[in-house]
């Protein structure tokens, strides 16, 4: 029975594992990526409510005086 013939094994997997390495690496610096983001300010308009131009008070039942 034969042997198998490893002796070109090890220079296979390397040269493969450094094509991958070269090719994904392309592939990624051919991506652009967006800056950092800045942050803005964003101006909320401040609304005018009806429940906010008036004094009002709540009056819960358990905060009655007690008789």
């Amino acid at each position: 029975m034969p042997q198998l013939d490893t002796s070109t094994w090890f220079i296979t997997i390397i040269s493969t594992m450094i094509t991958l390495f070269i090719l994904f690496q392309l592939k990624i610096s051919l991506l652009s990526f967006p800056l950092s983001p800045s942050s803005k300010t964003i101006q909320t308009p401040k609304t005018k409510n009806p429940w906010e131009l008036k004094w009002t008070k709540i009056y819960l039942p358990l905060s009655s005086p007690l008789q």
